[in-house]
């Protein structure tokens, strides 16, 4: 059996998991949010747990039944305390603007970024260098910052860029004479 797999998912108060046949739902103060579970994938909640179990006795099962209790268990994460990223801009003139719902960047093009910012997601500039991407879904959070991040990631001779708050960014030396 998966190691992941055998340790129960812990349901903090305020948080509703709800078992629908292969789908759960989990809702909490922060949101609300469900996925479909693999036919290889049995749940069952047990009090204020939920237990995960391989229906076959594959070991694709076993992977699968341990795949789905990290994901749910971000679920219950993310309704309770939310995710976060930070994100850094590096670079004269580099700049952030949260304005509603869309995100322009000044990164050195000829034209500013304007970023959409997707639904389920907010975008905090708490200064115009720093960008935080907020939400209840571990996977679109970590989607938008990586897209944010491609618009102009860290160059490797000056460092300049769209970086992650704890990235380290190794500097190649310049080209001797």
């Amino acid at each position: 059996m998966s190691r992941v797999a055998k340790a129960p998912v812990a349901i903090p108060s305020g948080v509703d998991v709800t078992l629908d046949g292969n789908r759960v739902k989990v809702k909490g103060p922060l949101g609300q949010l469900e996925r479909e579970l693999h036919a290889w994938v049995e749940v069952n909640q047990d009090g204020d747990q939920l237990v995960f179990n391989s229906r076959e006795d594959k070991q694709e099962a076993v992977a699968m039944a341990g795949t789905f209790r990290s994901l749910v268990n971000s679920m219950v994460q993310g309704v309770s305390k939310g995710f976060e990223k930070r994100l850094e801009l590096q670079g004269v003139g580099y700049r952030a603007q949260a304005q509603g719902q869309k995100l322009n960047l000044t990164l050195g093009f000829s034209h500013p970024v304007e970023y959409p910012v997707p639904e389920g997601i907010t975008v905090e500039t708490p200064s115009n260098t720093e960008v935080l991407v907020k939400g209840v879904d571990k996977q679109l959070v970590g989607e938008v910052a990586a897209k944010i991040r491609g618009y102009r990631p860290p160059e490797p001779y000056k460092g300049k860029g769209v970086r992650y708050k704890d990235e380290r960014v190794v500097l190649k030396e310049a080209k001797k004479k």
